[in-house]
């Protein structure tokens, strides 16, 4: 009988044991989350509890080691969020970090995740996983932050999904500003960056390693099997501003931009890929300073020109400063592919300032193909410093002397997704595809919807609305995301100033054109995440109130940190004139807007002016 209680007890304590175990690390409160990281030992673990974590700086320190690292973890992955000012910073040695969804907010700080606590303490062999940034900027277009800093050194970011960036700031950085950051040799890999609208300014890259003060230390950063996915931030989607980093094996999918060595030596670009669809602004790899290898890269349907080539070799400044433009030197460009790429600019830049050409530079056994195009290479200046040798280029097109090969070339979309060419001499000549690269489904996170930034008009559902007092107004307001609403013929008051703050379309649902007037200042405000199509309508401003500033559309007047888009077609602007500055489109301080069109419309007595654009 004894025996069989010590059993039970025994039974008991071990099921006790497990059910505490279980439980061990989970933390539900700020005040537990502190306590977590002040008792933590290597090998443990902290879990955040599931739940939204609002306005709070998580400070992860301590010291695991490389067979039992300090974890950071969360109870399910996506189901808890950081979200209002929220913001991590790490400090340490071994620190793991998982599963954190940042949403909804903004960082309190200049930084939403910063591998390091402050100047001192930095971390080093910590790496973040399995990560979300979505959205996360701050409601002024200009005001600064990174969402990811790295310092110290030997750390990884790796299989984290980072969307959405609108505000200034580069979405990830490494940092050289200290000793302790330099020969760093990070790892940032398997990384999906999606869409980052245009900024409008410097200052909206992707990836920057390094800066102009920094840019002779070296940084040892590899970049590898990253996704990036319409990064339009600005030219630069990558901006290499170190010495001796890697890029490899990456994709560019639709970017405006290109992977350009701003500052910095003995970069290597090598094996990476560049889809522009024929995408306008879809750029290469651009090449500034020296001792540079641009090597077995695949490049297709890129469009960009000047800065935003194919592949851009620049001029540079005589002893230029460090930041401007080193001169090209002994760099190579050597066995890449490009394919339907528009432009091939060499010497790039050149003027009164930058007129330091190439030197001992090589273009070696690339194949330069175009379906339709012939004049593939613009060279704005001497190019005698750049050797030239066992290029391919396409039947029609025009080389620019020797070392060019004009080859009847029958291209075939592989199993890989590559266009390759078919002919045996081509054998030995372009990119060699490597057995991996990046892809949707092989970078970032695969617990977490796919975000589409991008505006899209006329996607929604579409309603008739009939003519009268604010019936246009109510529409709108119980429209949703890309509806389309079509106008009887008749006549529209609106009596309020109407807001968008989604994409709307407003069009004739005959050939006969509606008329709509308003009684306000404005009739449509652009808001933050607004836009607008309007078609085959008449626009009257007669019963607009004699009020300075009128007008038509206008823009937010406070920052919009999401782009909009107007279309105006087929439209008649009449009897804007009851002052002097009655404008059709007026546009306010840091707005930005992605595309306006008009097209096939008239505008008569109109006192102020159809685009009022100075303030943008």
């Amino acid at each position: 009988m004894g025996k069989n209680i010590s059993t039970i007890l025994g039974l008991l304590a071990l099921v006790l044991l497990i059910g505490c175990t279980a439980q061990k690390g989970l933390v539900k409160t700020e005040a537990e989350f502190k306590h977590a990281v002040e008792t933590a030992q290597p090998g443990d673990k902290i879990i955040l509890a599931n739940g939204v974590w609002k306005d709070i700086e998580l400070v992860f320190t301590g010291n695991g080691t490389a067979e039992k690292p300090i974890t950071l973890t969360v109870e399910e992955k996506g189901k808890v969020t950081l979200e209002g000012q929220s913001n991590l910073s790490l400090a340490g040695s071994y620190l793991q970090v998982e599963g954190l969804v940042f949403k909804n907010g903004y960082t309190p700080t200049k930084e939403v995740i910063a591998f390091r606590r402050n100047k001192e303490q930095l971390c080093n062999n910590c790496r973040v996983t399995e990560c979300v940034i979505d959205n996360y900027n701050n409601p002024e277009r200009f005001e600064s932050d990174y969402w990811v800093s790295l310092y110290g050194k030997n750390n990884r970011f790796d299989h984290n999904y980072l969307t959405g960036k609108r505000n200034h700031g580069v979405t990830l950085a490494v940092r050289l500003n200290t000793e302790e950051s330099r020969q760093n040799f990070h790892r940032i890999d398997h990384n999906y960056f999606g869409q980052h609208p245009i900024l409008g300014a410097n200052g909206g890259e992707t990836l920057r390693i390094g800066t102009s003060h920094y840019s002779l230390e070296n940084s040892n950063t590899i970049v590898e099997y990253n996704y990036f996915d319409r990064c339009n931030g600005e030219h630069e989607i990558i901006s290499s501003k170190s010495c001796q980093n890697i890029y490899r094996n990456n994709t560019f999918y639709e970017c405006q931009g290109t992977l350009t060595m701003r500052h910095g030596n003995e970069t290597l670009v090598e094996s990476n890929y560049f889809f522009g669809n024929g995408k306008a602004n879809t750029g290469g790899i651009r090449i500034i300073n020296e001792t540079q290898k641009v090597i077995n890269n695949y490049c297709e349907g890129l469009t960009g020109y000047r800065f935003r080539g194919a592949l851009v070799i620049m001029n540079g400044v005589p002893n230029s400063p460090a930041n401007r433009y080193v001169q090209v030197i002994d760099s190579e460009a050597s066995n890449n592919t490009f394919v339907n790429c528009d432009h091939i600019q060499l010497c790039a830049g050149s003027d009164g300032e930058r007129s330091a050409i190439p030197q001992n530079t090589v273009v070696n056994n690339n194949i330069f193909y175009h379906e339709n195009k012939d004049n593939l290479f613009t060279v704005y200046d001497d190019i005698s410093g750049i050797t030239f040798d066992g290029n391919l280029i396409s039947e029609n097109a025009q080389p620019i002397g020797p070392g060019f090969q004009n080859t009847k070339l029958t291209f075939k979309r592989a199993e890989n997704g590559l266009l390759m060419p078919q002919e045996a001499i081509a054998k030995g000549k372009g990119m060699t595809p490597t057995e991996e690269r990046a892809t949707p489904e092989n970078t970032g996170v695969s617990w977490y919807p796919r975000i589409e930034e991008e505006v899209f008009l006329g996607t929604g559902k579409t309603t008739r609305v009939a003519a009268g007092e604010n019936t246009l107004y109510e529409a709108i307001r119980n429209s949703e995301y890309g509806d389309i609403l079509e106008l009887e013929a008749g006549r529209y008051v609106v009596e309020k100033s109407i807001d968008l703050t989604h994409p709307i379309s407003i069009v004739s649902a005959s050939s006969e054109k509606p008329t709509i007037q308003f009684y306000r200042t404005s009739l449509f405000n652009i808001e933050n995440g607004g836009s607008l199509a309007l078609k085959n309508v008449i626009i009257d401003g007669s019963e607009a109130p004699d009020a300075h500033g009128n007008t038509v559309i206008r823009t937010s007047r406070y920052s919009m940190v999401r782009n909009y888009k107007l279309f105006i077609e087929d439209c008649d602007f009449k009897d804007l004139d009851i002052n002097h500055t009655f404008d059709v489109l007026r546009v306010y301080k840091s707005t930005f807007a992605d595309s306006i069109v008009l097209r096939n419309s008239t505008f008569t007595h109109v006192d102020g002016d159809v685009l009022a654009l100075d303030k943008e």
